[in-house]
């Protein structure tokens, strides 16, 4: 196994280069954001994709270069005391990968973004805004600390914030980038604490230094697994897990290029990439890694029932990349470390395809969104069809498709750790088949159910669009042979092998926990399983779409009480809105007419009133006439001396 080496100082190639990476798309940001109403929307795309682009070659070229682990200092940031925490990178196999991830998933959806907001009048704010959220993730990949990754952390929060409420002009979009906002605040309030009581604990902040002093730890030290907990409430809010998931079905408000970036590569997937950077921590903590996979199978299987009964097309998608973020959070629990981030790369592939094959949907359909006026779709938009097929193969565990390869794992690990949770994630593969060609069948199959003027303009999206979608579907296709399954030999577990540097303390920690140990006979068994299971909701939802021909229920229409409870995504919003938005805003509307109008105004009234009422009593004395100043300064003259001979 290579040995993790990061030196104290130093980096192979100039200070530049690795600034470089995030600082192009901030350029990107700043002269489109400078420039908005000057330059044309292709002008302003071409210059926030090649920034992304440009980001992209250099990680290209750090990542087949890369030898070692090291850190790059770029200066020294906070010294107060016995605190030092430089500004610095660290370069490895984790920040490499996510680096390849964020700007080539990235570059794809800007180009696609040059054809979809061609129209509107705010492109170059747009172009600007996603330029801002790439430099954000990327700051918070490259971090060497846990107050840079923090800081990227808040500002992929806020630019979620400006994208998702791009629309502003539309209450509900300001709503949902506003729900957004706070629920992320609460997980963000958790991370913090986790990260003042990591310094408390180990007397660092700094990557390198933390997790070499948590190496000689025990396991299940109370001190760990609260701060873990701590992680993982922040992990909660960012990755949409139970129960602080509610704000990324409505963060589809934001422009269908922003959910891709959203939900695909960047923003959810931090939390994912935040617990596999501290894996030796969690490690430490097996309570806490039990309920993060009991929280993530749930989550798994809760998002998937709902997006059964989903209408909106980007709606089904957005259940379904929570359900997905689950799987990530199952493998997370049964130390699949290395699986999960194999998921967030198939994810990444296939689930950004399928974005932005349901933005060239909306496109055609003149921003039509609900799968009950779409129908035989594939006819005149052939390249979207196609690529979204692939798509739905493969996030469905089809093989060869990548999915298949990195739920296979996650299924696998889940079983030699738990059956339960094993059938849970068995059983949310099945629903996922289904409802996800459920989609499929309902927008591009059957008779055409919109209207004659929609049907009129039908037509396959620009190249702008179509070659994004295309590089997309072959990735979401072969990009599961970077690790294949464990029966046909380790070696050809390449990402596997890539990470394992990574995870060495944590195997030192615990070797019987990790890894997979089950036969080929079980594995073979278990793949077996899945694409059964896989393969039956595919033909249920053929049967049930496209033999029987059923629709969904239109509103105003009588729905079953499951069916519709499932419709209404178990009033959990609702709950909410009961348990929480109502009360505080009680409590707002309470403390503002008895607090501040009763008894702070009052307050800070009467002394405006009380230096009024004193003034216009001074105003007496101040009479502008130089005599009787004059008298005023004798007798006061006068009164001085009296009163010091009188000391005598």
């Amino acid at each position: 196994m290579q040995e993790t080496v990061i030196p104290a100082a130093g980096a192979p190639y100039s200070t530049f280069l690795y600034v470089l990476i995030p600082l192009l798309p901030f350029l990107g940001f700043l002269i489109n954001g400078l420039l908005n109403r000057k330059l044309s929307g292709t002008v302003a795309g071409a210059i926030s994709s090649l920034a992304v682009l440009g980001s992209f070659a250099i990680s290209v070229f750090l990542f087949l270069n890369f030898q070692y682990q090291y850190t790059v200092t770029l200066f020294d940031w906070i010294s107060v005391g016995s605190m030092q925490i430089p500004f610095s990178y660290q370069i490895d196999q984790l920040s490499l990968i996510m680096l390849l991830l964020v700007t080539g998933v990235g570059f794809l959806i800007h180009v696609y973004s040059i054809g979809y907001m061609h129209h509107d009048e705010n492109v170059g704010k747009f172009f600007s805004f996603l330029n801002l959220f790439v430099f954000s993730m990327l700051v918070l990949v490259l971090g060497a600390n846990f107050v840079i990754l923090f800081i990227g952390w808040e500002g992929v929060g806020l630019c979620s914030y400006l994208l998702i409420g791009f629309w502003n002009k539309n209450t509900a979009y300001n709503n949902a980038a506003k729900k957004a906002f706070i629920i992320n605040r609460v997980g963000d309030l958790g991370f913090l604490l986790g990260i003042f009581l990591i310094y408390l604990t180990f007397d660092s902040i700094q990557y390198a230094e933390v997790f070499q002093k948590a190496s000689t730890l025990q396991i299940g030290t109370g001190v760990v697994t609260a701060i873990t907990l701590l992680l993982f409430v922040g992990a909660t809010g960012k990755s949409a897990q139970l129960p602080l998931y509610t704000w990324l079905p409505d963060a589809m408000a934001g422009p269908t290029p922003v959910s891709a970036l959203i939900h695909a590569a960047t923003m959810v997937t931090a939390g994912i990439y935040m617990i596999l950077r501290a894996n030796v921590l969690f490690t430490l903590a097996p309570d806490t890694l039990e309920v993060i996979a009991i929280i993530g199978a749930a989550t798994a299987l809760f998002a998937a029932t709902i997006g059964l009964a989903q209408n909106d097309i980007k709606k089904v998608l957005a259940y379904s990349t929570v359900s997905q973020l689950g799987y990530m959070f199952l493998a997370l629990g049964v130390m699949g470390y290395s699986t999960s981030l194999f998921h967030v790369l198939t994810h990444a592939f296939f689930k950004a395809l399928m974005f932005l094959g349901a933005g060239s949907v909306i496109h055609a359909m003149s921003n039509e969104q609900d799968m009950r006026r779409m129908g035989g779709l594939r006819k005149s938009l052939p390249i979207t069809f196609i690529t979204f097929f692939v798509g739905c193969l493969a996030i469905a565990g089809i093989p060869p498709f990548s999915g298949f390869f990195s739920k296979d794992e996650i299924l696998l690990h889940a079983f030699e750790h738990s059956k339960v949770l094993y059938a849970v994630g068995l059983f949310t593969a099945f629903l996922t088949a289904f409802y996800m060609f459920r989609l499929l069948f309902l927008t591009f199959f059957g008779e055409f159910r919109g209207t004659e003027e929609q049907k009129h303009h039908l037509h396959e999206s620009p190249a702008s669009m179509t070659l994004p979608l295309i590089v997309l579907a072959i990735l979401a296709a072969v990009g599961g042979f970077m690790n294949a399954p464990f029966f046909l030999g380790e070696e050809n577990a390449y990402l596997a092998n890539y990470l394992a540097p990574l995870f060495t303390y944590s195997k030192q920690l615990n070797p019987a926990a990790f890894g997979v140990h089950a036969d080929h006979a079980t594995e073979l068994m278990l793949i077996g399983l899945s694409v059964g299971a896989g393969v039956l909701g595919i033909i249920l939802a053929y049967v049930q779409y496209v033999s029987r021909g059923v629709r969904p229920v239109e509103d105003g229409e009588s729905r079953g009480l499951l069916e519709n409870l499932i419709y209404h995504k178990y009033y959990i919003d609702e709950l909410y809105n009961a348990l929480f938005v109502r009360p505080i805003m009680w409590l707002s509307r309470g403390l503002f007419r008895y607090v501040e109008n009763g008894i702070i105004d009052p307050i800070v009234n009467g002394f405006g009133r009380l230096t009024m009422g004193g003034g216009q009593l001074l105003r007496y004395v101040q009479t502008g006439s130089v005599e009787t100043y004059l008298i005023l300064m004798v007798v006061g003259i006068v009164l001085v001396m009296a009163l010091n001979f009188g000391k005598f």
